[in-house]
C-alpha cells in the first residue's frame, strides 16, 4: 500500500542486496550459526517428510473422532499444569494467542506465511520475540497430538485449539475447516533483511518523514513481530497517528479491513493478559539458541517464580478487562469509560492505565483471585479510540454486542483460513455453508464432450489467432496461481475481468482480442476451459510443426466466476512485478531478475527442470510480453518462433555467439553477436542468459540441447505446462473427500 495515496503499491516485492539474499533476508543459519544443520540430508531430492508417500492426510483427518477431540481440547483448557500454570486457571487466552500467531504471519503480497503447514514449530518463527513462550502452549498440546497421531496435523491442531478456546469462554465462532498438512522442515520465506529482532532494537519499517515505507511483501512492522509494535511506532507511545497508520497498513497486508482490524483487536484482547512482570534480562534465550538440555524450551525463568506469575513475554503487564476468561463487551466499555494515563510495566514497557478505576472494573490477579489489579491498554488499543475511523467502528461495537459477535467470529475465521485457498479444500463437520468473497468462490463447471472439445480446438486453430497469442492467454490465466495460499489459477476465468486483463504483463490489447474470439467460438464450453484448451491446441500444433506428436491432456470442467464473486482489490497483489517465463520485468529492481524467476517458479510449485523447460519452450513459441523492457522478440532465440523446439537451448549454448551488455539497459539486456563477423544475432535478458551462466541450470539446459534431447525437452515442457494449467483444480482432487 502506498502510504501517501492509500493504494496498494505495484513496487518491487523484494528488496535486499541484489541476489538471493534479497529474496531470503536473514536465514536461520545467519540467526543461529551454531544450530545443527540438516540441509545435507535433504539434497538430491530426499524429503524430510517421515510419512509414507501414499499417506493421505485429508483421508486421515476425515476419519478422526472430531467430537472426542474437541472434548479433550475443552478439558485441557482448565487442566492447569504446575510446570506452566494457567493464568486465571484457564489456558484459553494462551491458546488463542498461539492460534493467532500461527495464522497471523500470512501476508497478501506473496501469499506466504499463515497457519497452513505448522511452521510455528520451526525456526525462525519458534524463536521470534512476538512468539515468546508459545513453545509452552505447543508442549501443553503434545499429549493430545500424541493421542490422535496422524489424524490431526499440528497445523490444524493450532487453529482448532484456538477455536475451542474461544468457545470454552463463551465467545462466538464462525466455523472451522481442517485439511492443513504438516511439513517437517522450515519453509524458505523472506521475513526481512534486518539483523536485529524487535527486542534488540530493530528499526521500524515505516518512517514517513524519511520516505521509508513498508517493503513488499512484508506485513509486520518490525522484525520478529506478527503485526505491530503494541507500544507504538518504534516503541513511541505518543505517536497516535503513526500507531493507527501502522495498524491500518499491516492489517491491510494481511487481508483485513478497518472493521476486521477493530473486531480482531478487541475480540482477542477480551481474553487473557499480557506478561511483563519482570525485566526481560531475567529470562533466557529463545528456543533455537538455548542449551541442548532445555529440550526445545526457551525464554526460561527461575522455576520458583513461574507459579507466582512472574512471566515476561511482550513486556506489557496486565489484563484488558475485569473478566479475562469470559467473552463480553468490557473491552470497549472500559476503553471509552475512562481516561488513560501512560505508565510503565515492571519490565519497563510503555502501556496505558485507567485513571481512578472503579473496584468492579479492576481485574483479578492471574494467580490469586482474591487480589485486584488495574486493567491496562496498549498504545495499539488506544488507537481504536484515538483514530477517527477506528473510533466510529469501536463505538458501534460498544453499543451493539451482536454486531461485535458477528464481526469478530467472521474476522477470526478469515484470519485462520485465509491461506487455505478455495473452500473445497476445507474439511470437517464445522465448515460454514456460506460462501465468502475472500474464498474466491467459483460456480461448478460442466464437462464438455470429447466432440465439443475437438470441434472447439479445430475452430481455434483456424481462427487466425497465432500460437504465441493462444499460449500467452492461457499462461496469463493459469500462472496467477500461487501454491502459498492457493489463490489464482485458470479456474473461474478471472483473467476476463478488467482488473486482471489490463495488467501490463498481459498485453491487454492482444489479450482482449484473444478472449473475445474464444468467447465467440466456445459454444457451451466454459470460458475458463476455453482459454486452457486453446493453449493446449496451440502447443499441440506447435509440437507437430516441430516433428513431435503430443497430446496436452489438461483437465476440463472449470466454472466461470461472476463479477459478484470477484474482489478486484484482493487480486491486486497477484499482479506480477516480474514474470521470467514471459520475459517481463516491470522496471529494474534491486533484486536480480533471475532470482525473481526462481521465486515465481516456487509459487507455481515447479521443479528446476520444469522451470527450465517452460522458459525455453515459451521462448521458442514466441510467448513473451510485448511490454517487456526491451521489446517483444527478446529471448526468442529461434528462427522459427511458434514451433515447439529446443532451439532456445541450442542457440543459447552454441559457441559461435559472444554476448555483451547493452549499455543503456543497466545489465538487463544483452546482445549476442556472431563471434567471427560481429553481426547481431540475438537479444536476450538476464533471465535468458542465466540458463547458460548458472552451472546447475546449464547442466539441465545441456540435456535439452544435446542431440537426442529434443523429445526429453518436449515431454518435460508439456508435463510442466499441464501442471501449471491444472494447479488449481482442487474441485477435482478434493471431490473424494466430500463424497
Amino acid at each position: 500500500m502506498d502510504m501517501k495515496t492509500g493504494e496498494m503499491s505495484g513496487g518491487c516485492p523484494f528488496h535486499g542486496d541484489g541476489g538471493m539474499r534479497g529474496l531470503l533476508g536473514r536465514t536461520n543459519r545467519d540467526w543461529w550459526p551454531d544450530a545443527l544443520q540438516l540441509d545435507i540430508l535433504t539434497q538430491e531430492g530426499r524429503s524430510a517428510d517421515p510419512m509414507d508417500k501414499d499417506f493421505d492426510y485429508c483421508e486421515a483427518f476425515n476419519a478422526i473422532d472430531y467430537k472426542a477431540l474437541k472434548e479433550d481440547l475443552t478439558a485441557l483448557m482448565t487442566d492447569s499444569q504446575e510446570w506452566w500454570p494457567a493464568d486465571y486457571g484457564h489456558y484459553g487466552p494462551f491458546f488463542i494467542r498461539m492460534a493467532w500467531h500461527a495464522a497471523g504471519t500470512y501476508r497478501t503480497g506473496d501469499g506466504r506465511g499463515g497457519a497452513g503447514s505448522g511452521q510455528q514449530r520451526f525456526a525462525p518463527l519458534n524463536s521470534w520475540p512476538d512468539n515468546g513462550n508459545l513453545d509452552k502452549a505447543r508442549r501443553l498440546l503434545w499429549p493430545i497430538k500424541q493421542k490422535y497421531g496422524k489424524h490431526i496435523s499440528w497445523a490444524d491442531l493450532f487453529i482448532l485449539t484456538g477455536n475451542v478456546a474461544i468457545e470454552s469462554m463463551g465467545g462466538p465462532v464462525f466455523g472451522f475447516g481442517g485439511g492443513r498438512k504438516d511439513v517437517f522442515e522450515p519453509e524458505t520465506v523472506y521475513w526481512g533483511t534486518e539483523e536485529k529482532w524487535v527486542d534488540e532494537g530493530a528499526e521500524t519499517r515505516i518512517i514517513p518523514d524519511e520516505g521509508k515505507a513498508l517493503d513488499n511483501p512484508l506485513a509486520a512492522i518490525q522484525m520478529g513481530l506478527i503485526y505491530v509494535n503494541p507500544e507504538g511506532p518504534g516503541g513511541n507511545p505518543h505517536d497516535a497517528e503513526g500507531m493507527a497508520r501502522d495498524m491500518r497498513e499491516t492489517f491491510a497486508r494481511m487481508a483485513m479491513n478497518d472493521e476486521e482490524t477493530v473486531a480482531l483487536t478487541a475480540g482477542g484482547h477480551a481474553f487473557g493478559k499480557a506478561h511483563g512482570a519482570k525485566p526481560s534480562d531475567t529470562f533466557g534465550k529463545a528456543p533455537e539458541g538455548e542449551s541442548l538440555h532445555t529440550m526445545g524450551f526457551g525464554w526460561l525463568t527461575d522455576p520458583e517464580e513461574i507459579g507466582k506469575g512472574h512471566i515476561t513475554t511482550s513486556g506489557i503487564e496486565g489484563a484488558w478487562t475485569p473478566n479475562p476468561t469470559e467473552w463480553g463487551n468490557d473491552y470497549f466499555r472500559l476503553l471509552f469509560k475512562y481516561e488513560y494515563e501512560l505508565v510503565q510495566s515492571p519490565a519497563g514497557a510503555n502501556q496505558w492505565q485507567p485513571i481512578n478505576p472503579d473496584p468492579e472494573d479492576m481485574a483479578p490477579d492471574a494467580r490469586d483471585p482474591s487480589k485486584k489489579v488495574p486493567t491496562m491498554m496498549t498504545t495499539a488499543d488506544m488507537a481504536l479510540k484515538r483514530d477517527p475511523e477506528y473510533r466510529k467502528i469501536s463505538e458501534r461495537f460498544r453499543d451493539d454486542q451482536a454486531a461485535l459477535d458477528d464481526a469478530f467470529a467472521r474476522a477470526w475465521f478469515k484470519l485462520c483460513h485465509r491461506d487455505m485457498g478455495p473452500k473445497v479444500r476445507y474439511l470437517g463437520p464445522e465448515v460454514p455453508a456460506e460462501d465468502l468473497i475472500w474464498q474466491d468462490p467459483i460456480p461448478a463447471g460442466s464437462q464438455p464432450t470429447e466432440k465439443e472439445v475437438a470441434t472447439f480446438k479445430s475452430d481455434v486453430l483456424s481462427s487466425g489467432l497465432t500460437v504465441s497469442e493462444l499460449v500467452k492467454a492461457a499462461w496469463a490465466s493459469a500462472s496467477t496461481y500461487r501454491n502459498s495460499d492457493h489463490r489464482g489459477g485458470a479456474n473461474g476465468a478471472h483473467i476476463r475481468f478488467d482488473a486482471l486483463r489490463n495488467w501490463k504483463v498481459n498485453d491487454p490489447e492482444e489479450l482482449t482480442k484473444v478472449l473475445n474470439k474464444l468467447d465467440e467460438l466456445r459454444g457451451g464450453i466454459s470460458m475458463a476451459d476455453a482459454i486452457v484448451l486453446a493453449g493446449a491446441a496451440a502447443i499441440e500444433k506447435a509440437a507437430q510443426d516441430g516433428g513431435f506428436n503430443v497430446s496436452v491432456d489438461v483437465t476440463t470442467g472449470r466454472g466461470d466466476a461472476t463479477e459478484d464473486q470477484f474482489d478486484a482489490e484482493s487480486w491486486e497483489p497477484l499482479e506480477p512485478f516480474a514474470d521470467g517465463f514471459r520475459n517481463y520485468l516491470k522496471t529494474k529492481a534491486s533484486v536480480k531478475t533471475e532470482d525473481m524467476l526462481v521465486d515465481k517458479a516456487h509459487l507455481l510449485g515447479l521443479s528446476i527442470p520444469e522451470m527450465t523447460a517452460l522458459v525455453g519452450g515459451m521462448r521458442a513459441l514466441g510467448a513473451v510480453t510485448k511490454h517487456a523492457q526491451h521489446g517483444s522478440k527478446i529471448g526468442v532465440l529461434t528462427d522459427r518462433p511458434g514451433t515447439l523446439s529446443n532451439d532456445f537451448f541450442v542457440n543459447l549454448l552454441e559457441m559461435g555467439t559472444v554476448w555483451e551488455v547493452v549499455d543503456e539497459s543497466g545489465d538487463e539486456e544483452f546482445v549476442g553477436r556472431c563471434r567471427k563477423e560481429g553481426t547481431e544475432k540475438w537479444r536476450a535478458t538476464r533471465t535468458d542468459l542465466v540458463f547458460g551462466s548458472n552451472s546447475q541450470l546449464r547442466a539441465i539446459a545441456e540435456v535439452f540441447a544435446e542431440n537426442g534431447g529434443e523429445q526429453k525437452f518436449v515431454d518435460t515442457f508439456v508435463k510442466a505446462w499441464t501442471k501449471v494449467m491444472d494447479a488449481d483444480r482442487f474441485d477435482l482432487s478434493y471431490a473424494k473427500y466430500h463424497s
